[in-house]
């Protein structure tokens, strides 16, 4: 029997997902460069000429795990509606829960980020994003002109840093970085209560 249009559809988007995880494995563990076409594809369990298909190839492979990985931190700043402590809490939660739910994009990154061959993907990737970056970070900027901050922009860059800093610490070591105890720790450096 043959497969309805839907289920093509399905059985193309599983295809380019498990490509896409398998990519982020692989080059969390090894890099960009020690990661060949033929693993990722063979981890994935799909064909070799897929990559090309739903990518064009690694470098646009590559170009769509950093815009995965910018899209997780853009969304943060709508993550929780209410009060102006309420939303920044939101978005701490999110971003820590964001690192625990993603740990192999985090790792994947985090090993791309340390390779200068691959930095001109996060720049190609900030500009396709810049609009959404840019409303991202004025959306937290508000938050910080309702709490009455002296300086929302500084606010704004100091908690992306901090919060960056956690979760790189935590793809760097896992289970053995305590995620939990620095969760409170943020909450308080804003005087927020842990929920």
């Amino acid at each position: 029997m043959a497969r309805s249009v839907e289920q093509n559809r399905a059985a193309r988007e599983r295809a380019r997902e498990s490509i896409l995880s398998s990519a982020i494995e692989l080059f969390a563990e090894r890099g960009v460069h020690g990661a060949t076409i033929a693993e990722i594809t063979g981890r994935a369990g799909v064909a070799q000429g897929l990559v090309n298909y739903h990518f064009g190839g690694k470098d646009q492979l590559v170009g769509e795990i950093v815009d995965r990985w910018f899209r997780l931190l853009i969304g943060f700043p709508e993550a929780r509606a209410g009060t102006a402590d309420d939303r920044l809490r939101g978005i701490i939660d999110s971003s820590l829960a964001a690192a625990s739910g993603n740990l192999p994009l985090h790792r994947a990154v985090l090993t791309m980020q340390q390779d200068p061959a691959q930095l001109r993907f996060f720049a190609e990737a900030a500009a396709r994003n810049a609009e959404d970056v840019a409303a991202a970070e004025l959306a937290v900027r508000a938050i910080f002109v309702e709490r009455g901050a002296a300086d929302p922009l500084l606010e704004e860059v100091m908690l992306r840093t901090t919060l960056e800093g956690v979760v790189l610490k935590y793809a760097a070591a896992g289970g053995a970085f305590p995620l939990d105890a620095a969760r409170g720790w943020v909450l308080g450096l804003y005087g927020l209560d842990a929920e």
